[in-house]
């Protein structure tokens, strides 16, 4: 950590900030200035925080050196983070992208999610999403089936293969989910639902995590955090827009350079929603690519065999027949994308 102190400070107020740091065991080193004494300090930054030397008169500032998300950190795990699930699927590092697709909520029609499931199976994707549990702004929106659709979900992906993605809203729900659901999904609103990161990070799942919708960078990185330090390292990360002061046309902002941020800044997997990112079915396709250039590991989109009569979110949600062609599109350009890099790794080389 770096003390900036106020150029007005007293040799007592400089000489309280070292011994404090001292005490705990920190290597502390003066700088005196032409206007600021500057107080270097290396040491457990767990032992004192920087608001707590915040809190002695005549510091100005508290710089930290190095980021406090110390388990998602790339400084502790330079390499990247690979997940792999139980039918060889993985996600993070060289692996090739992963599209995880569904509708919004499952709905009470079992046939239904099955034809979204063999279509995406159909169009090469590996895992089916859908809602069981969804956090409405309205009391008067649907709200989901609950575990009717956990089983649902469970039929379709014993019918098809692909893994299963649902979002659990409160730690009483984790135990029934886990019977049904490959990932656990920790949503926008509950980013920062301490208590909730902490049930899902003592499970033995991997935890899709979205960023909440006005969480920084940093904010987005300490909830992962929060998960690993309780014991599960299994985190992929899921930008899905952010809450600006224009939503004429979108939704959300989709924050495409939170990817490439992200990933210098930290070895987890990152996928993004450009469903939920934009709210409009035109723009999943160009934001899905967009993220794949960046270095997205993989994508996530709502389809829906019907999205006119949708429960929720139809308006953004792709019908089948365009799902396909997205898909078709999308599976050439990822293909040609990684082609051109295998091309410059080789050149580097």
């Amino acid at each position: 950590m770096i003390i900036i102190m106020e150029r007005n400070a007293t040799k007592v107020q400089i000489q309280r900030v070292i011994d404090f740091l001292k005490d705990n065991d920190f290597q502390v080193r003066r700088n005196v200035g032409e206007i600021h004494t500057v107080i270097d300090a290396i040491g457990d930054k767990t032992t004192i925080t920087p608001g707590r030397l915040a809190a002695f008169e005549g510091v100005k500032e508290v710089k930290v050196i190095r980021e406090p998300f110390r388990l998602a950190s790339r400084d502790r795990n330079p390499e990247d983070t690979v997940i792999e699930f139980k039918n060889g699927v993985k996600i993070g590092g060289n692996n090739k992208p992963v599209f995880m697709v569904g509708p919004c909520s499952v709905e009470a029609d079992y046939d239904g999610l099955l034809e979204i499931a063999t279509a995406a199976k159909e169009m090469g994707c590996e895992f089916l999403r859908g809602g069981a549990f969804k956090p409405r702004t309205s009391p008067y929106d649907f709200q989901g089936y609950g575990e009717k659709a956990l089983q649902f979900m469970k039929r379709a992906s014993e019918a098809t293969g692909l893994l299963t993605v649902s979002e659990v809203m409160d730690a009483s729900d984790l135990p029934m989910m886990l019977d049904y659901i490959d990932v656990l999904q920790i949503g926008a609103r509950n980013v920062q639902n301490f208590k909730l990161l902490h049930a899902v990070g003592k499970c033995n799942k991997p935890v899709i995590l979205k960023r909440g919708l006005a969480s920084t960078i940093r904010e987005f990185l300490l909830a992962a955090e929060h998960i690993m330090y309780n014991g599960n390292m299994q985190v992929i990360l899921c930008e899905r827009g952010i809450r600006s002061f224009d939503n004429a046309f979108t939704r959300n902002v989709m924050d495409i350079a939170s990817i490439p941020v992200i990933k210098k800044y930290s070895h987890l997997p990152i996928i993004i929603d450009p469903s939920h990112g934009t709210g409009q079915r035109y723009l999943i396709e160009p934001l899905a690519k967009a993220g794949l250039v960046v270095g997205a590991n993989g994508v996530m989109m709502e389809i829906h065999n019907d999205p006119e009569n949708a429960l929720s979110d139809g308006k953004q949600s792709l019908p089948l027949p365009m799902f396909k062609e997205v898909m078709t599109r999308i599976n050439k350009f990822t293909n040609n994308l990684r082609y051109e890099e295998q091309c410059l790794s080789a050149n580097v080389k």
